[in-house]
């Protein structure tokens, strides 16, 4: 690793951006002393990783940071940034994918400061194990300042073998072991906290003994409850009787209430008639006022209303004369099935006495409390009946003839407005006559535009509606279409995070490279198994280096179709992959004999033979074979996930024009 150059921007005293080219050979910077030579040492340790203020010669680490002078303004920002010459390959397996690589560190005011690696923002301690690994790094011997060479000649043992251990090129290792006995001391407390769970759960258990003691007592009170319960059903259905009694006085009530009502109907049938009948008169008094009649043809309108509000309310009484036809009909059902119901309970009454008699030598005493008790129950609950529906039928009395009044003060109201309308008609024609023409032309020009309005407003009502439909309609495929797009979406990122935790190694399987046609999976990971766990690289102490193929390879038997078929990876996989051949299972056995050495045949099933007779039974899929299973499949997700969120876009457009269209609609309808 050799250091090619170094760029500094507001580091100190250098404000403008400044390059230092590092030849081969011997680079030097000669000046006066305040030139700034100590700045360019201390901008070399600062970009390695120094986190102390005071090895920079200031009282806080901002101050590193061009502060100003009389001709210049202050930095925000000041930054350093070292390039290394990576041609060896010598740099962890995180950034040895260079050549070259650009280690920088930016620090900005009151935001403190960050590291990157080739434009790739990284941590401090990856920036450390980086320079660590060349056997340097921000505290190095090998960077000397001043008064350095008196400090090694004076130093102690344990700094001179520092030094040593630095040149030795092994100081890389005591940061990796200092860290791993972290990680060992993380893994300590884990279990330890393991241990304490533990305790907590025998103490739970210990508590869900005691709640199984409280269950079962819990259960044998359940069962005295449940006698004490049908004890109280047998005091219940004595009342029923009570009820039934109750039903049937309520209902002979309810059929004079109803023929009490009809009597009323039919005095306003008579009354209506009498109405009816003073019509006519009026009607010729309108025809004698020529001059009022336009206001005339108002009141008749108003009276042809009222007669027909009449009759509706004609039609109104009808429906409730059938609708208590009905009721009457519902009760008599009722009182049928109350009887069937009595018939039953009085069958089980015989049962019950039956089962008293012979109970009574031990419940004698029982009995006699309990009939006294059902009494007194029955009395009470029969008073309360008596005043209920005496309270409920005055309730409703009171509640009809309020409304009734209320309807005959309304409508006598109407009637003594029109009858003033008429006399002031009647006194006016004296005065003079209207322009019946013209109002009778404004009349219809009104009841026009009325009818247009009201046919417009039916049409936006009914485009109103129709917009609704469309946009429920289009709301169902589009959560339809989003609960797919999550489906895909979570078994993506299951399949992802299983890859990615299988996947944690310093070097990346060969497995990552590869591109396996669907359905043979298992023929791979049979053929290669653990192999593919080996990555390509020669910085790797097991790996695929790849050899050229040769034309003396032997050919695998007639009927094998090679395996470099169906994968697509590295070339350095390129000669085994040539000496696999894929064949059915039934085959297998009988070419398996024709194998040269180093050849070997697998069916889609995951079936193994190899040349030299061992051979292997496809029985259940290796880890590698499940792990290109599952790459294939997340291919497949990420193929059908593109066509769901582009169907989802389409969904959510519809939906919107949908939304945008009923909300004009709505507009429009609201207008009219």
């Amino acid at each position: 690793m050799k250091f090619t150059r170094l760029r500094l921007i507001g580091f100190k005293s250098f404000v403008e951006p400044t390059d230092f080219v590092i030849e081969p050979g011997l680079t030097g910077v000669v000046g006066p002393n305040g030139c700034g030579k100590s700045n360019l040492v201390e901008a070399v340790r600062w970009v390695m990783g120094e986190a102390s203020y005071k090895a920079m010669r200031a009282a806080d680490m901002e101050d590193v940071i061009f502060s100003g002078n009389t001709q210049r303004p202050a930095r925000n920002h000041a930054e350093v940034a070292i390039q290394v010459d990576n041609s060896a390959r010598n740099a962890p397996a995180a950034f040895n994918d260079a050549e070259t690589l650009e280690v920088s560190r930016r620090i900005v005011r009151e935001q403190g400061s960050t590291f990157r690696v080739n434009g790739r923002e990284v941590r401090t301690r990856d920036v450390a194990m980086l320079f660590a690994d060349a056997s340097t790094g921000s505290r190095s011997p090998a960077l000397v300042h001043q008064g350095r060479v008196a400090e090694i000649i004076q130093a102690r043992p344990d700094q001179r073998r520092r030094v040593l251990e630095e040149a030795a090129g092994i100081s890389g290792l005591y940061a990796r072991r200092h860290e791993a006995e972290l990680r060992l001391k993380a893994a300590e407390h884990n279990l330890a906290r393991v241990e304490d769970v533990i305790g907590q759960l025998a103490a739970q258990v210990v508590a869900l003994k005691t709640q199984a003691r409280q269950a079962v007592r819990y259960r044998n009170i359940s069962g005295q409850v449940r006698r004490t319960e049908a004890l109280l059903f047998h005091l219940r259905w004595r009342g029923a009787g009570a009820e039934v009694t109750e039903a049937e006085r309520a209902h002979d009530d309810a059929i004079r209430v109803v023929a009490a009502r009809t009597g009323e109907h039919a005095q306003a049938s008579t009354r209506q008639a009498d109405v009816a009948a003073s019509l006519p008169a009026l009607r010729e008094a309108e025809a004698k006022a020529a001059a009022a009649l336009q206001r005339l043809v108002m009141a008749r309108d108003n009276l042809e209303r009222e007669e027909a509000r009449a009759k509706e309310r004609v039609g109104e009484l009808e429906r409730r004369l059938t609708q208590l036809a009905a009721d009457r009909e519902r009760e008599r059902t009722l009182a049928a099935d109350a009887e069937a119901a009595l018939g039953r309970l009085t069958a089980e009454e015989t049962t019950l006495k039956a089962e008293a008699q012979a109970n009574a030598a031990r419940f004698s005493g029982v009995n006699a409390r309990v009939e006294a008790a059902d009494a007194a129950l029955a009395v009470s609950e029969k008073t309360f009946a008596e005043l209920t529906g005496a309270l409920a039928d005055l309730t409703a009395r009171r509640n009809a003839l309020r409304l009734a009044s209320h309807e005959h003060n309304e409508r006598a109201e109407k009637l003594q407005a029109e009858l003033a309308d008429i006399e002031a008609g009647l006194a006016a024609t004296g005065s003079g006559a209207p322009d019946l023409a013209a109002l009778a032309g404004a009349l219809a020009a009104a009841q026009a535009a009325l009818a247009e309005a009201e046919s417009a407003a039916r049409a936006a009502e009914a485009a109103h509606v129709a917009a609704r439909e469309r946009l429920d309609q289009a709301r169902a495929p589009l959560a339809a279409a989003e609960r797919g797009v999550q489906r895909l979406e979570t078994e993506a990122k299951t399949i992802e995070k299983l890859l990615a935790v299988e996947s944690k190694n310093l070097w990346p399987p060969v497995m990552d490279a590869l591109t396996v046609t669907e359905g043979y999976e298992k023929a791979l990971g049979a053929a290669l198994g653990d192999d593919l766990d080996a990555p390509v690289g020669d910085s790797a102490p097991m790996r695929w280096a790849g050899t050229a193929s040769d034309p003396a390879d032997p050919i695998l038997p007639e009927g094998a179709a090679t395996l470099a078929q169906f994968v697509e990876g590295p070339p350095e996989l390129a000669r085994r992959l040539a000496q696999i051949g894929v064949v059915e299972r039934a085959d297998g056995a009988r070419l398996a004999h024709l194998l040269k050495p180093g050849q070997r045949l697998v069916s889609r099933d995951g079936d193994l033979w190899r040349w030299d007779g061992f051979v292997v039974a496809a029985q259940a899929p290796t880890g590698a074979a499940r792990r290109l299973a599952e790459r294939g499949r997340l291919q497949t997700l990420q193929g059908e996930l593109v066509a769901a969120r582009a169907d989802l876009d389409e969904r959510r457009r519809a939906v919107a024009e949908a939304e945008a269209a009923l909300g004009r609609l709505t507009a429009e309808e609201t207008t009219l």
